[in-house]
């Protein structure tokens, strides 16, 4: 489909404190025994689209994340890695490695993005409407345990996030409006000359930027370069380009326009007829066109270009993995409903050793190499590689990550143990983290906590 395709697959992001690392960065945590970075690539591989950019924050995480890269798809995809400073935002990323950025459109997908819904038929979509962006959108997850190990009532109610306010044209093709993080606590600001020109337009908070886009690469590099304090593509870049997409210079000679709620100017006789005109079609793709008329049906020289959306199916999975709940809820789903982007799905790895009498239950994964004692019990949880568990441990709704030591007698509900802890025997953990690393000395119970090492 001739379109260059930029995974930006972050860093240490801070919101993963203390399971990311300089050891572990954030496109290698593991989803399901995983790394988080594997879903993007497979499927961008199954869309054919296999030419990628895959830009990493940090020089160290670009040296971890291309050789897990150059091991695991050697041969099927064609991968450059970018290095970029930590912390200049998706926007500076784009900005960064603008210089390598050649062809007509740019399909940007956000490399913490688990989701069946296949990147092609975003491309599609933006294509078939020649637009400036086409973003996806897909239904609000749903966070929290459906089981949780915690007792209180509050810990089991599963909830629904808000992540944006959206308005859509009444064809549902077009974005008109959006608001996000702060934004969203305050009144809404709607253009008039985009509510002239629709005739109608639908509010939803129901649905979720994706962070997955195709960007007109003409357009994307000029408003990164002449919007210089832009960082961000959510808050900043694609706000920016669907305020601007009726305005009549918009970005081509870039002269200031007016103010966002100024009415656009028709002529008194010919007012009724324009808005007549536009509100019979306000249903087709066709507003952008009919803005671009004068009121009598004649060619002007207003220039618009199109903000479209690629609505996903309410049935599609699709979460970002941006905090330690979502990485739970994640992890949950990849083993129970959302089974089906496992690969391969089988629930207990080549040669683990169980004990006797010790249960795994369903939506379980239990790594190569792992070893449990006996009477351990499982329930709903991921056993990373290469463990070794004692006697009468219970693991339930938590995610153990690779060479991880846990003594008899210790249980640990709602919890992520990473790599090379150490638990020593009866240590009991609710709702907690455990940095890489660290020891937890016997008979040690937290709730609550996240324990780590300290920097040096």
């Amino acid at each position: 489909m001739d379109f260059q395709v930029v995974v930006l697959a972050g860093g240490n992001s801070k919101n993963l404190t203390p399971l990311v690392s300089k050891e572990l960065p954030k496109p290698l945590l593991p989803v399901a025994n995983c790394p988080v970075l594997h879903y993007v690539l497979h499927q961008l591989e199954q869309s054919n689209l296999k030419d990628l950019i895959v830009v990493v924050e940090g020089e160290d995480a670009a040296l971890l994340v291309g050789a897990w890269i150059s091991g695991t798809f050697i041969d099927r995809l064609h991968v450059e890695i970018a290095a970029v400073p930590e912390d200049i935002g998706t926007a500076g990323a784009l900005r960064a490695i603008s210089h390598h950025l050649t062809a007509k459109d740019i399909l940007v997908v956000s490399g913490d993005l688990v989701s069946d819904v296949p990147p092609g038929a975003l491309a599609a979509t933006h294509r078939r409407h020649d637009a400036a962006v086409t973003t996806m959108l897909c239904s609000i997850p749903v966070s929290g345990p459906l089981e949780s190990g915690s007792s209180g009532g509050k810990d089991k109610a599963k909830k629904l996030g808000r992540y944006n306010i959206i308005g859509l044209d009444p064809s549902k093709q077009f974005l008109l409006h959006i608001a996000t993080g702060a934004e969203i606590e305050k009144d809404a600001r709607i253009s008039k000359r985009i509510l002239h020109a629709v005739g109608q337009m639908e509010m939803r908070s129901d649905l979720m930027d994706a962070h997955m886009y195709a960007f007109k690469r003409s357009i994307l590099q000029e408003v990164l370069d002449i919007k210089d304090t832009f960082q961000s593509l959510k808050e900043d870049v694609l706000p920016y380009l669907v305020r601007s997409q009726l305005k009549s210079e918009a970005l081509l000679n870039r002269t200031p326009q007016g103010e966002e709620n100024s009415n656009e100017k028709v002529s008194s006789q010919n007012n009724q007829a324009f808005i007549s005109r536009i509100l019979a079609n306000a249903s087709t793709p066709s507003f952008h066109g009919l803005y671009s008329e004068n009121p009598d049906g004649s060619s002007s020289t207003r220039k618009t270009h199109k903000c479209c959306v690629y609505i996903a199916s309410s049935s599609s999975y699709c979460v970002r993995l941006n905090s330690i709940q979502a990485f739970m809820d994640i992890n949950r789903d990849v083993t129970g409903d959302a089974d089906h982007l496992l690969s391969p799905n089988n629930i207990i790895g080549p040669s683990p050793k169980l004990g006797t009498k010790t249960t795994v239950g369903p939506n379980c994964r239990l790594g190569e190499g792992s070893e449990m004692g006996d009477k351990c019990q499982v329930k709903r949880s991921i056993i990373g590689r290469h463990c070794r568990i004692g006697s009468h441990v219970k693991v339930v709704n938590s995610v153990v990550m690779n060479h991880v030591t846990i003594g008899d007698g210790c249980i640990i509900q709602g919890s992520v143990i990473c790599s090379n802890v150490q638990l020593q025997e009866r240590v009991v953990l609710k709702d907690c983290q455990v940095g890489a690393g660290f020891v937890v000395t016997a008979g040690s119970e937290y709730k609550a906590e996240s324990l780590a090492k300290k920097e040096k």
